[in-house]
């Protein structure tokens, strides 16, 4: 069924609206700015982010980036704070409070509790002369020319710039702080992220009995019955303790090709010498890259002596979690 209605036209008119207002905000990014960094930055306590209605949703996801990237943060909705959740904010906290319009009922009724408590308010609001933006120590201005909405009603422009300033406040921390990948890891252990920045190779790889293992004198016939018995598609080889090669299933097919009796040829003159090796301290993320570089579907992990101690394949990180 055809429409008269140009859907495309409209999106792109929000989003270009949108972006007008985003690129608006670089001229709020000054010494005001500089100085709620540095607030943040000193605060001992936590960052309290609090907001109404529409508002109050970015408040919300501004209080986890900040406490995802290294900032104790979180939520406190404003009417709640007025029934027995202001209990939550101690004197060593800051808070930031949004509100386009800077009146919003809900927040200036916490204003004079926090000012007895000497706890100071950061005010993101599009107005700066608003009632919150006058009695904060600090106040960003978020003010954007027109809300996306075209009745100029729903909270669209604003609430986007209101989320970009906090994203720039957590990131700008973050950096100031020196927060790794390891530090944000940390903060995120369940999710793949966590996986990927977190799972070593000695997390999920096959050791003791279930690493596959022959001597280089064995033949080519006990060296299959291994890799079968251990299932990863490959077994060490080793001169006593030390690797001295891999045979994987790619060199049972090179072999089969050249008509070799695998039952008197010794797997030593069949395997891979310089074979790629890893030690199990690295992040698995790290070894998927190195397996993917040298096109291999398994690696045995060895210690610094070069003994086995270890080994994995693909199938091994998509059970964990890092593919």
């Amino acid at each position: 069924m055809s429409s008269q209605f140009n859907y495309c036209q409209s999106a792109l008119n929000v989003i270009q609206t949108e972006a007008a207002a985003i690129t608006q905000l670089s001229q709020y990014i000054d010494v005001t700015f500089t100085a709620a960094c540095e607030l943040l930055i000193a605060c001992k306590g936590k960052v309290i982010v609090t907001g109404m209605g529409k508002s109050g949703h970015i408040a919300n996801k501004i209080a986890a980036t900040l406490a995802s990237t290294g900032t104790p943060a979180f939520f406190v909705h404003p009417g709640e704070a007025s029934h027995g959740d202001l209990g939550m904010i101690e004197r060593e906290d800051v808070v930031i409070a949004l509100s386009n319009s800077g009146e919003s009922d809900e927040i200036l009724a916490l204003y004079p509790v926090l000012k007895r408590l000497s706890i100071p308010v950061i005010s993101m609001t599009g107005n700066t002369n608003s009632t919150m933006a006058r009695e904060a120590k600090i106040n960003l201005c978020i003010k954007v020319d027109k809300e996306a909405c075209p009745l100029g009603l729903a909270p669209t422009s604003s609430t986007t710039a209101s989320l970009v300033m906090g994203d720039a406040i957590a990131v700008a921390l973050l950096e100031a702080k020196g927060f790794t990948a390891n530090d944000f890891a940390l903060s995120h252990p369940g999710g793949s992220l966590g996986r990927k920045l977190l799972l070593r190779i000695s997390d999920i790889m096959h050791k003791g009995d279930d690493v596959p293992s022959v001597q280089q004198g064995e033949t080519i016939s006990n060296a299959l019955l291994e890799v079968s018995r251990k299932g990863l598609g490959m077994t060490a080889v080793n001169d006593e303790t030390k690797l001295v090669g891999i045979f994987t299933d790619g060199d049972l097919r090179r072999i089969l090709d050249a008509r070799i009796d695998i039952h008197q040829t010794p797997i030593s003159e069949v395997m891979t010498k310089r074979c790629v090796t890893i030690n199990e301290h690295i992040l698995a993320a790290e070894a998927l890259a190195v397996m993917e570089n040298k096109k291999v579907n398994g690696l045995i992990v060895v210690n610094e002596r070069q003994e086995p101690v270890g080994a994995f394949n693909m199938h091994d990180l998509l059970r964990a979690g890092v593919l």
